[in-house]
């Protein structure tokens, strides 16, 4: 029996924006870990979203970690104005940083935790080296830009490369996925090594916040369990 416990991380893409405020506390009421929140530029990623402002008003209304994802270019001259805006974590991508080693470890100067996210057609073996550096693996299981998506299936495989690389260097980093996770997807993408699953559409999308935060938890931990292997 894995003693990991699943962490569910409702993405506020999906969230109603006219009362972001009140969707935020009530997933919080309802059993959230996490609050994770799509930074997009309208150039990393075909769409645009929000900045640090709405980060730091978020950060006033919740005392859950934030999980701030930049999809964005040039992460590096944005990561001191998310930091001071209240993020918990600060995750960007391999394929926006052209010296990451360097962006983590400026993340983590500021005292946030810092992740590295992986684009779908990405490998893990990008990460061999960065690895101890991190504090947090972000799989994409979709092509980033767009909320709703369908899980993107070799995403299983690519979780499971990653969490043997791992075992094989004999260091535990928790892998997050975001992208299609809903009551069908989940156990599966915990049974392939995902720790912490982002939902939008799934959990905002849903009449009951609470019911759908305990089944995917349910669901999630199923897959964890089935693992076998105590981290």
């Amino acid at each position: 029996m894995n003693d990991m416990k699943i962490q569910i991380a409702p993405s506020i893409l999906s969230a109603d924006f006219g009362r972001l405020a009140e969707e935020v506390r009530s997933v919080e009421m309802a059993g959230a870990d996490v609050i994770h929140v799509d930074v997009m530029d309208g150039h990393f990623v075909p769409n645009i979203t929000i900045g640090p402002m709405v980060v730091k008003a978020l950060r006033s209304v919740t005392n859950l970690p934030l999980d701030v994802h930049l999809m964005i270019e040039f992460p590096d001259r944005y990561i001191d104005a998310f930091a001071q805006a209240g993020a918990s974590w600060i995750t960007v991508h391999v394929e926006a940083c052209t010296h990451i080693h360097r962006t983590i470890n400026a993340i983590k100067a500021l005292g946030v935790k810092a992740g590295a996210v992986l684009n779908p057609a990405t490998s893990p073996s990008t990460l061999e080296y960065l690895l101890a550096d991190l504090d947090l693996v972000l799989i994409m299981s979709v092509n980033p830009g767009f909320g709703g998506q369908h899980f993107i299936p070799s995403s299983l495989g690519k979780i499971g490369h990653l969490r043997k690389l791992l075992a094989i260097l004999d260091h535990y980093v928790p892998i997050e996925v975001d992208g299609g996770v809903n009551f069908q997807t989940i156990e599966a993408v915990t049974s392939a090594g995902a720790d912490i699953c982002v939902a939008g559409s799934a959990v905002f999308g849903s009449h009951d916040y609470e019911a759908t935060i305990k089944k995917l938890k349910e669901l999630g931990q199923k897959g964890i369990d089935e693992r076998g292997v105590s981290v």
